[in-house]
């Protein structure tokens, strides 16, 4: 009797471990469909990304643009050009009213790194904010793209 009870237990040892693990089709199945949702999801993630440099780029803009507005109230008109963004940081030699700093931490960059562009009088004639983009350069599509305040 002892003997075919080791046999029964040799075969269902045999029959457990000839099923456990995975075959090599089941991991190449469980491979292409990872690969397939990485290639469909990666690129959409890549480019929330992006525009989220492009948001952020906006929102400092507006933030700029609102500080000028400050400055303007205290002082009577907006930094010149040769003063720049840096006179709502330190006072601008001798002017009167200013009660800044108006930007805590200093004059941001834009989020790749570049300093923004400050122009007064701008293009259209009102005060200009201008981020270049990704590449830094003016004009450009998408990331590249230019980004100014609305005046």
């Amino acid at each position: 009797m002892d003997q075919p009870h080791a046999c029964r237990t040799a075969d269902v040892l045999k029959s457990r471990k000839s099923a456990s693990g995975f075959t090599l089709i089941e991991l190449l199945v469980v491979l292409a469909i990872l690969t397939l949702l990485a290639g469909l999801v990666g690129p959409r993630v890549l480019n929330q990304l992006g525009g989220a440099k492009s948001k952020t780029a906006a929102v400092q803009i507006a933030d700029l643009d609102k500080s000028l507005e400050l400055f303007k109230l205290d002082v009577g008109r907006y930094p010149t050009t040769e003063e720049g963004l840096e006179a709502l940081v330190k006072r601008p030699g001798s002017t009167n009213g200013w009660t800044g700093p108006y930007l805590k931490g200093g004059v941001p960059s834009d989020p790749w790194g570049h300093p923004y562009r400050y122009a007064n009088p701008g293009p259209n004639g009102g005060i200009e904010i201008l981020s270049l983009g990704a590449d830094g350069a003016p004009g450009g599509d998408g990331e590249s793209a230019d980004i100014r305040n609305a005046q």
